[in-house]
């Protein structure tokens, strides 16, 4: 059978404002965003206003800028967003939520500017595939989607750096590494294959035939189940320390 179905299971019909939407990918947004209510949650004396802005910052360059640069790089989700919209949208977000950072790091503590840094390289050089791809393999994700919302939350927040927070990176590290396998498989499935074929004959006799479903049911229930429970476990973390 031929694969002509949607780029991603959150993706919406191509144009107008459900394009700007799907630009988002929402579940995967909300996953990342997730990290920095851990990571800040984790911090001594969590003041709600930096949580805020961290989150806004996210938002702006991982949410916004880094999807907007990556679907100018072949257009993964189809979308029908002009290009120079796709430029605005990245330079306008990546540039506040830098903005944001420099204030922060000002204002909070100097060692947000490595980070601030590193969040400017890791957005362009990711979503662009620079150097030949080398930083858009799968421990560059989980560093740069996974530890570095953790980390960079937890310091705008502590003003430093503790053990605790480097092992809430690596919980972060782990869960993206999941996150990416499946949703590796799933996106060859639905961007890349032009057919499917096949069948599983089971010990009882059963003979079932290997379809697209087939091979997308099992990870993106569990891509959703994982957003769900990494979004649920900030919630929880946040309530606590704001209780």
């Amino acid at each position: 059978m031929t694969t002509e179905g949607r780029p991603a299971f959150y993706a919406l019909a191509p144009g107008g404002w459900r394009d700007y939407l799907t630009l988002l990918h929402p579940p995967y947004t909300l996953w990342h965003l997730s990290y920095v209510a851990i990571g800040a949650s984790l911090a001594p004396g969590l003041q709600p206003h930096r949580l805020v802005w961290g989150l806004v910052a996210f938002f702006l360059a991982m949410g916004v800028g880094a999807h907007a640069l990556d679907e100018l790089n072949g257009r993964p989700l189809a979308t029908r967003i002009p290009q120079g919209v796709l430029v605005s949208l990245a330079l306008v977000s990546i540039g506040s939520a830098t903005a944001i950072g420099v204030w922060a790091a000002l204002a909070w503590t100097l060692w947000l500017v490595p980070f601030v840094v590193f969040g400017i390289f890791i957005a362009v050089a990711y979503t662009l595939e620079l150097a030949g791809g080398f930083f858009h393999g799968d421990i560059w994700f989980a560093l740069a989607w996974g530890a570095f919302p953790v980390l960079t939350a937890y310091v705008g927040a502590a003003g430093t750096l503790r053990p605790e927070a480097v092992l809430a990176a690596l919980f972060a590290v782990f869960l993206s590494d999941a996150q990416r396998r499946l949703s590796t498989q799933v996106r060859t499935v639905r961007r890349r294959t032009s057919e499917i074929s096949g069948s599983i004959l089971y010990k009882d006799g059963r003979l079932a035939e290997i379809s697209e479903q087939t091979l997308l049911a099992a990870p993106e229930a569990a891509l959703r189940a994982l957003t769900a429970s990494v979004f649920v476990l900030a919630v929880a973390l946040v309530v606590l320390r704001l209780a």
